[in-house]
Formats: structure tokens, sequence, C-alpha cells
């Protein structure tokens, strides 16, 4: 038995609506996070990645 089941429909609702709050402000952290990473791999790579022998 989850918890939805015992809930009535305002409150199932309002509970929906929570939960796609939370799962939006998750999506947002994780994709800040994956930009600082991304960020902080280009500045230690630095230009030495564009000097390559052919």
């Amino acid at each position: 038995m989850t918890v939805e089941q015992n809930l009535t429909e305002e409150q199932k609702e309002a509970f929906l609506k929570r939960r796609r709050k939370r799962s939006i402000a998750i999506g947002i952290a994780l994709a800040v996070l994956v930009a600082i990473f991304y960020a902080i791999t280009i500045i230690n790579i630095g230009p030495e990645v564009m000097v390559r022998e052919l």
C-alpha cells in the first residue's frame, strides 16, 4: 500500500505537483553540476588540447 492510495484527489494532486517541482529542481541541479564539471575540465586541459602532432 503506497501513500498515494490513502490521499484524497486534492491531496493526490498536490502531492503530484510537489513531486514534479522536486524532480525539476533535481534536474536543474544535475545540469548545473554537469556544466561546472565540464567547465573545470576545459579549464584544466587549457590550450594544450589544441597542440597535437599530426
